[in-house]
């Protein structure tokens, strides 16, 4: 189980980052709520990615919710894992749908680093486990400032 603050409302349009600054606005509704686990920092330096599957949780919740999975995302070269965390085990439709979501999400946010001037390669490379994603991330501690770049 981790603790997951929702920045980003199933439904919303607005995609913001752990700072809650708006990083961008989006042509398509997020199909999950999406957040982050502030007890953890991802390999790219920022809280480690979160999503909840399941009804709109508003902006700020917090929940403790177990995590089944997570999906291997890369963002200009860098390693940016998203857990995937519900109150009950994800069927397969379910898992393909969040596959998708990220395939397509890659390709939109290549173009985004292409337009803003950030190099680096962007993909989806599939599910892990659970364990993996948070072997990878490390505890936060009080020395976290935020991310060490701009996303």
């Amino acid at each position: 189980m981790v603790e997951v603050i929702v920045e980003i409302p199933r439904g919303s349009f607005l995609k913001r980052g752990s700072s809650g600054r708006v990083d961008f606005v989006s042509p398509l509704p997020c199909p999950f709520n999406y957040g982050s686990v502030p007890d953890y920092i991802g390999l790219e330096g920022d809280l480690l990615d979160a999503l909840i599957l399941g009804p709109r949780l508003p902006a700020g919740t917090r929940k403790r919710v177990r995590v089944w999975g997570a999906v291997t995302f890369v963002d200009r070269g860098m390693a940016d894992d998203k857990l995937i965390c519900c109150d009950y085990f994800p069927d397969a439709a379910q898992r393909e749908a969040v596959l998708r979501f990220f395939c397509f999400y890659a390709k939109c946010k290549g173009m985004l680093n292409i337009w803003r001037g950030r190099p680096g390669r962007n993909a989806c490379e599939g599910w892990c486990e659970a364990a993996e994603a948070l072997g990878r991330a490390k505890p936060r501690d009080h020395s976290w400032r935020g991310p060490p770049l701009d996303y």
